[in-house]
Order: C-alpha cells, then sequence, then structure tokens
C-alpha cells in the first residue's frame, strides 16, 4: 500500500466514531435523563427530595448492573421504571422526614394541578404522568405499568376525569400536557453529578460485600463452636422430681415399758468404755 493509500486509511479510521468507555456511557445517560427524570419524579409524589433520591438510587442500580441496561433497547425507559417503583414504594410513608408535608409551589394555579395529581391512586397517577407527561403512547404506558392496553386507557380515563373535576379548564388533554411540563419545569431539582453517583453506587456495593462476608465468618465461627461444645453422646435428660405417695405418717414413741427402763437405767450406769463394749459378758 502506498503512501496516499495509508492517508486516506488513516483518515477514514479518524472520522469513525469511537466507542465510549462504560463511564462515558453512563455520564451520557445520566446527562440526558436524570434532569428531567426528576422533574417527572416529583410530579408523582410531590416531594423535592424524594424526587431527587429516587432518580439517584435508579441510576445506581443501573450502574449496578450496567452490562444489561447497555443491551436494552431503551436505556432511558429501564431507569425511568425503576425511578419510579422508587418513588412509588409504600415503604416511605414509615419514614420520618417524608412523615411531614413539604412546601407547595408558589403558583395557585400549580398547587391545585398537584393537589388534584396527588389524589388520584399510584398506578392511575404514573399512568397520567407518562401519558400526558412524558408523551408515551398507550402500549408503551401499559408495558411499562405492567397492565394491559385496555387497563391503561380505563386508568388514564379515570385518572383525565378526576383532575377535570378538581380544575375544569384541564378537560382538554393538550392543555393539561401543557400544564404538567410547566408544573415539572418550575421546580428546579438539582441533581448530583455523575461521578458522585458511579462513586455512591460502588460504595455500597463494598458495605454490602463486606457486610456478606462479615455475616458468612460469623455463621461459620457460631457452627465451628458448636460442634466442638456440643456432646458426643446422648444424654438421658434427668427425670422431674415427683411426689411420693402412700406414706404412713411418722408414729411418735409410746411410754417405756419396765423392761425398757431398766436396761436404760443399766446402759446409763455403765462405764462409756471398757473391755465390757469389746468383749460382752456371756447370760
Amino acid at each position: 500500500m502506498g503512501e496516499p493509500e495509508q492517508q486516506a486509511a488513516t483518515a477514514a479510521m479518524s472520522d469513525r466514531p469511537q466507542a465510549l468507555t462504560p463511564d462515558q456511557a453512563f455520564d451520557a445517560l445520566y446527562a440526558f435523563c436524570a434532569p428531567a427524570l426528576a422533574r417527572q419524579t416529583y410530579l408523582l409524589t410531590g416531594r423535592r427530595e424524594l424526587a431527587r433520591e429516587a432518580v439517584e438510587r435508579a441510576f445506581q442500580l443501573a450502574w449496578q448492573r450496567w452490562p444489561e441496561v447497555a443491551q436494552d433497547r431503551d436505556p432511558a425507559g429501564w431507569v425511568r421504571a425503576v425511578a419510579y417503583d422508587c418513588a412509588l414504594s409504600p415503604w416511605h410513608r414509615f419514614r420520618p422526614r417524608y412523615r411531614s408535608p413539604e412546601p407547595p409551589p408558589a403558583d395557585p394555579a400549580d398547587r391545585e394541578l398537584l393537589h388534584a395529581l396527588l389524589t388520584l391512586p399510584p398506578s392511575y397517577r404514573r399512568t397520567l404522568v407518562l401519558y400526558d407527561g412524558v408523551g408515551l403512547d398507550l402500549p408503551e404506558t401499559a408495558a411499562e405499568t405492567e397492565a394491559s392496553t385496555p387497563a391503561a386507557a380505563n386508568r388514564l380515563t379515570h385518572a383525565r376525569e378526576v383532575v377535570a373535576a378538581r380544575v375544569p379548564e384541564l378537560a382538554d388533554p393538550a392543555e393539561l400536557h401543557r400544564r404538567l411540563l410547566v408544573l415539572a419545569s418550575a421546580e428546579r431539582l438539582s441533581a448530583a453529578r455523575p461521578p458522585t453517583v458511579r462513586t455512591g453506587c460502588e460504595r455500597r456495593n463494598v458495605f454490602w460485600t463486606r457486610a456478606a462476608i462479615a455475616f458468612t465468618v460469623t455463621i461459620i465461627g457460631a457452627t465451628t463452636l458448636t460442634l466442638r461444645t456440643a456432646p458426643t453422646r446422648y444424654e438421658a435428660p434427668v427425670a422431674p422430681a415427683q411426689a411420693v405417695q402412700g406414706v404412713p405418717p411418722p408414729i411418735g414413741s409410746g411410754p417405756l415399758s419396765r423392761d425398757e427402763q431398766a436396761l436404760r437405767a443399766k446402759l446409763r450406769r455403765a462405764e462409756t468404755s471398757g473391755p465390757e463394749r469389746l468383749a460382752p459378758e456371756p447370760k
């Protein structure tokens, strides 16, 4: 190959897009999805800190399973589904920090719309946000909410009716879509930087790995101690004590007879030591 051909091949290789490293691919996905996803999650929960926490947790799980997420046909949808699941978990009600309400939006119209959303059941609220907020079609919404298409359509219809009953000007789906975008954009939810999310995931993995190792060592130590201290033969248990029945009551001694009195007097007069006791006299 001559010099012109080599230069042409080098130029072609330089023009070819380079493959991203896992860190770069994850950071690109995070930068593209995290800000909008945090605002969408706020529509589901009405809580700013919970929305940020759910999005961060979703991306931590995505980084933990990055080979699976990277090959998914819709990585953004994978992360969105996990974030919504984390945000709508019923266990948050038992956390002290989420028992008190957060300050509502400043705009009265936004407060009214958010209140109408929070009165919906979680599954209806999620369907409405995905369809009218995110812009998914009905089959995609049904798939992400793990429901059939007719069930998703019924949830969407019911959710729209409830919102329209509380806010009549939102009976038009186009106006509802616009107001959802306005409400989500009004909240400035700052997301953590991608390296922070990846580092937090790695620290969490190290923590749980060490905890699993410590638990395994504890089980092995307890098992070894039990084997060394356990008896090597069967020992029958001691029977419990039982009261003895049928024993006659003790009877006090009666008065001595004449012969017994004479024998007692003789014994008292006898010496306490001597041959009489070692060799009794024959009768």
